[in-house]
């Protein structure tokens, strides 16, 4: 029974509830040792209804170095179904595990492929999945459970983690357990202590229940008899301990002798403990105190701080001894994790530098390497490197472990293991693997100008060993440059670029073309980004290279390009599970949609891009996907939506030092208030773009803006700056755009004329802004029909496309010639009706896509993909899949 726990305890059964209606859920309970996490997590265990599946795990301090050692743990029971999961999912989980030869691709994929395999377990049933001392996890395991935990929808799975501080969980539900009140106190307390013992207990305890429990029985005879010493300062968890080391101190040497080996081991497996020197006697003792559970090969402590208390009260001596007897006793051991055990307990053992452990330490690092745990290989390679004598290895070994704790997300980690290497041999692969290190962390955690700094500080250096490497950190530092919106140091990265000799890539001639584009020389970066983005071009380039050439597109006003290379890194990084990579590629396919006026699929993909990069904590990533998203809400009119997501993303972008971000977020800004007939205010946020990067094409709108606010003055140099950069893109809808914005200044009806019929088809969102400028000046022009053949074709585009505010302002002005408009209508997008992800779905499934497929490209369990069809059948009028094909085909028209 639990003691002052009922709401907690309600808490989980409400959880368990919903899970046997289909309904999965997360909790995160935390708090400090002893406050009662473990018998929450046991009350779930026994509160599991008949047919309920339950899975353990427990995170163990000693093996927070061992990759994927708790989720091994977790899911032992259910390994026999990892060949159910989608063939890229189960080599990824069987590599993490030790149990295949192929390392997985990203840490991310072993995540879904967790989560995959917890819905295949769950079955048509419920799965309970419970994780004590969550804090102790290795970092490769909690990223797995977390990002799975995440994703969990309908599937009917409970994830419940236990956890002091230290682990991180943002955005899961969290429930904080405090001391409990003086009567649930009382109640745990011996019912034959004095009155004024047990009310100095409860204070003393400060509720925890396992000082209630443990402190009574370190009293003396005289304490239980009331003479108490004054309180100290002692904290709770400090007191427990202590009450530990007195109980471990009583025990016989065979015992104390065994536990202090079980501390240090941390497995339990009984094999090695005895190997080392435990008696089975020992530990029989220790049993019959309390202190361990013998659970068939395996023992366990009682508590975590048990296991400190049997370490910590120790000599020194003695715990360096244990490390070695245990180093012996693995030793040609089959434990699939022995080689590497071996090496932390060599380490542990280690009084200064051994050349031979650190290369232990090594060989264990790259092992962890082919099962995907970066964090193990940071933590390997870190401690190889305390153990180095020789300085360059010392170096190579630090510059390892950065580039680990990079690839695991640890950013402050490894910046600082980078710092720590201070190569004194001109390595130029070593490097530039510091610098990368160092920018990378700079660019997601700081600013991307300090970023490419950061780069050009180091670069000379590389490029005296090695032309090529340095060619490609300059490109990188291009790319921050364009992010930062700062022109000075592309330029200074192009002159240093240009100085080695030519690399024949595109990402250099794309980058070259950035740079100028950012100085004022619109033609000459135009004709080189276009170089760069031609399909014989981008052949042959990887994802990140091709994600670099996709974004060249949107400047040079190539939107169907741009989707066509877009949707090929989409679905690689989908089918290759490079889930790190793919919020770049939706948030460039966004984009593309948006600019061809496919606004459905725009907000789908921005909307997926923005939930991924929330999960893997990409901030930089989440301030671009948050102000793309608002640019395609304002070409919508959703005003409300529209502004909460601009302005949060410029704030974001501001303190990150993102101009572009900033700049896209404000022309989404510009463009509501355009939309909503301000234009005063449309023309303030345009204003506030930095005339360089994407501010020729948001120039149009600036333009208009000036023109409509009665400040022609102001439209003059945002005029000049569209016409130049239309002239060098030439494409129809530029070259019309840039005639409206003549019309618009100039008053000439030709313009307007000529614009119309340049428009074609591929952007009909910009025909009908034409349309709509030129049936008003026909309208103030007293040519009221022929304004209304201008009005009704922008009404019925703005209306099949969904751009509620600008066919409002049709209306308005086919009212003013005498017209009665069409009631609003939206025929041109039948998946208009669902939410982004149900339109995902839908598109996949109306492509012959199974379920498992879908849960696979989107990150979802494939119940989770049964639940979103379910919802959009009646809403499509649909009964089965083989009728989405023609709802959800897109050439339909623009949506």
């Amino acid at each position: 029974m639990l003691h002052g726990r009922a709401g907690e305890q309600a808490e989980i059964e409400r959880l368990l509830a919903a899970a046997r209606t289909g309904q999965s859920g997360t909790l995160v309970i935390r708090g400090p040792a002893g406050i009662g996490k473990s018998a929450l997590l046991n009350h779930a265990a026994g509160s599991a209804a008949a047919g309920m599946r339950v899975l353990r795990g427990v995170g163990i301090e000693s093996e927070a170095t061992l990759p994927f050692a708790a989720l091994h743990q977790l899911l032992r029971a259910g390994l026999d179904r990892i060949p159910a999961l989608p063939d890229v999912q189960a080599s990824a989980l069987k590599g993490a595990l030790g149990l295949g030869d192929t390392a997985p691709e990203n840490r991310f994929l072993v995540g879904l492929a967790t989560l995959s395999l917890l819905s295949e377990l769950a079955g048509d049933g419920v799965l309970l999945c419970l994780i004590d001392d969550a804090q102790w996890l290795d970092r490769a395991s909690m990223d797995a459970l977390v990002f799975a935990a995440r994703r969990l929808e309908v599937e009917g799975i409970v994830m419940i983690f236990a956890a002091r501080a230290g682990f991180p969980a943002a955005g899961l539900p969290e429930l904080r357990l405090g001391g409990l009140d003086s009567a649930a106190a009382a109640a745990l307390l011996p019912a034959d202590l004095p009155p004024q013992v047990r009310d100095r207990l409860i204070e003393e305890s400060d509720g925890n229940p396992l000082a209630l429990i443990e402190l009574p029985a370190a009293l003396s005879a005289e304490q239980r008899a009331g003479r108490l010493s004054p309180v100290g300062a002692m904290p709770v968890a400090d007191r427990v301990q202590e009450a530990f080391q007195a109980q471990i101190a009583e025990l016989p040497e065979s015992a104390r002798t065994a536990l202090l080996i079980a501390a240090a081991d941390g497995s339990g497996e009984l094999g090695t403990l005895v190997g080392a020197g435990a008696s089975l006697h020992g530990l029989e003792a220790a049993e019959r105190s309390r202190l361990i559970e013998v659970r068939g090969a395996t023992i366990a402590f009682r508590h975590p701080l048990i296991r400190a208390a049997a370490y910590q009260s120790a000599p020194v001596t003695r715990r360096l001894a244990v490390h070695r007897a245990l180093a012996g006793a693995l030793t040609g051991s089959t434990l699939i994790d022995a080689a590497d055990r071996r090496a932390w307990h060599l380490a542990a053992a280690a009084l200064g530098p051994d050349e031979d452990v650190a290369r232990e330490l090594e060989e264990a690092a790259e092992r962890a390497r082919t099962r995907g745990g970066h964090a193990a290989v940071a933590a390997a390679y870190e401690r190889a490197a305390e153990l180095s004598a020789d300085p360059v290895r010392r170096s190579s070994r630090l510059a390892n472990a950065a580039l680990a704790a990079s690839d695991a997300g640890l950013m402050g980690r490894a910046a600082a293991l980078a710092d720590s290497a201070t190569p004194d041999a001109n390595d130029p692969d070593l490097l530039t693997a510091l610098i990368q290190v160092r920018a990378h962390r700079e660019f997601e955690l700081g600013t991307p100008l300090a970023a490419g700094r950061i780069i050009m500080d180091g670069v000379r250096r590389v490029a005296a060993n090695s032309a090529e490497q340095a060619t490609w950190l300059l490109v990188e530092a291009i790319r921050c440059a364009w992010f930062a919106g700062d022109a000075r140091l592309a330029e200074e990265a192009a002159v240093s670029l240009r100085e080695l000799p030519a690399v024949s890539s595109p990402l250099v001639s794309g980058a070259l073309g950035l740079t100028r584009l950012l100085t004022g020389d619109t033609g000459g970066g135009i004709t080189l980004m276009s170089e760069a983005v031609e399909m014989s071009a981008v052949t042959g380039l990887g994802v990140p290279g091709q994600t670099f050439t996709a974004m060249l597109c949107f400047p040079l006003g190539r939107a169907a390009r741009g989707e066509e290379i877009a949707e090929g890194i989409v679905a690689d990084c989908r089918k290759s599970g490079m889930i790190g990579w793919l919020a770049f590629a939706l948030e460039n396919q966004g984009l593309a949609h948006g600019l061809l006026c496919r606004y459905g699929e725009a907000r789908a993909a921005l909307d997926a891009g923005l939930r991924l990069a929330t999960d893997l904590g990409h901030e930089h990533r989440i301030a671009h996907l948050t102000c793309s998203l608002a640019w395609v809400l304002a070409h919508q009119g959703a005003a409300q939506e529209c502004r909460a997501k601009a302005e949060e993303g410029v704030a974001r972008a501001g303190k990150q030092g993102l101009v572009l971000a900033a700049a896209i977020g404000r022309w989404a800004l510009g463009l509501l208030e355009l939309g909503l007939g301000r234009a005063e205010a449309a023309l303030q946020q345009l204003a506030a773009i930095p005339p360089t990067g994407i501010a020729a094409i948001s120039a149009a709108d600036q333009v208009e803006a000036a023109i409509r606010s009665g400040r022609p003055e102001r439209a003059t140099e945002p005029l000049a700056r569209y016409l130049d950069w239309a002239r060098h893109v030439r494409q129809p809808s530029s070259d019309a755009v840039a005639l409206r914005c003549r019309a618009l200044v100039e008053g000439d009806e030709a313009h307007f004329a000529h614009a119309v019929q340049l428009h074609d088809d591929a952007q009909p969102y910009e025909k009908a802004r034409t349309q709509l400028a030129y049936g008003e000046w026909l309208r103030r022009a007293r040519r009221r029909a022929d304004a209304r053949e201008q009005l009704r074709a922008a009404l019925e585009t703005f209306d099949r496309l969904g751009s509620e505010l600008w066919a409002e302002r049709a209306r308005v002005e086919l009212r003013a010639t005498g017209d009665v408009p069409a009631a609003p209508r939206r025929a041109g997008d039948p998946l208009s009706v669902l939410t982004p992800q149900e339109r995902q779905v839908v598109r996949l499934a109306a492509d012959g896509a199974s379920n498992r497929d879908i849960a696979a490209q989107l990150f979802l369990s494939p119940r989770t993909v049964g639940y979103h069809l379910y919802k959009a059948f009646p809403k499509l009028g649909v009964s089965s899949r083989a009728q989405l094909a023609d709802i959800a085909r897109p050439s339909s028209a623009p949506d």
